[in-house]
């Protein structure tokens, strides 16, 4: 089975009052806590969706950056190049993750992907949150536009669900308060 490692980095932080992915977060660039944990998961290939902003300076060799020209239409339209990039190289299923998620570990990357449930999704103490794992066969039923992505499988296919239990902290960073607040 071979899986893809997705981190969506493609908004332009309009929560946070502009571009945020490239603020400082205990030392670095916010966007490169999400990407190193998703290349150290070593799953088979691993992509930064990007469109908002120009993450190139910061994204790691092994991790190949796909631009989303329709970024300012949603979440969806980033799922679908992360789909369409799986879809072209063979790939059986995806691993999703945020950009805006710094301390979610490589560790949950890689117990999410072990998954064999058409959906998986990290639990952290009952929280369900990303990174998500998607099977080949439920691709069809993402949504190609607006801002929701598999939240709407997760609400809308509860019978394809499984959660699994995850180290680290899904906290994401959406506002100047949360960077304070976590940093």
């Amino acid at each position: 089975m071979s899986t893809l490692a997705a981190v969506l980095a493609a908004g332009d932080g309009s929560r946070f009052g502009g571009p945020k992915l490239l603020v400082d977060f205990r030392g670095r660039p916010l966007v490169t806590w999400a990407l190193a944990a998703a290349l150290a998961a070593g799953l088979d290939e691993t992509v930064v969706v990007t469109g908002g902003q120009d993450l190139g300076e910061v994204v790691p060799d092994g991790i190949t950056v796909l631009d989303n020209p329709r970024w300012a239409e949603g979440q969806a339209t980033s799922l679908q190049v992360v789909v369409a990039r799986a879809v072209a190289a063979g790939h059986d299923a995806v691993v999703i993750g945020l950009g805006d998620s710094p301390l979610v570990v490589a560790d949950a990357w890689r117990a999410v992907a072990a998954s064999d449930a058409p959906i998986a999704t990290a639990d952290y103490g009952g929280r369900a949150r990303p990174p998500v794992r998607l099977a080949r066969s439920v691709w069809p039923l993402l949504p190609t536009d607006g801002d929701e992505g598999a939240r709407l499988l997760l609400r809308g296919h509860p019978d394809l669900v499984a959660r699994v239990p995850c180290a680290g902290d899904p906290l994401d960073v959406d506002t100047e308060g949360d960077l304070e607040r976590w940093s």
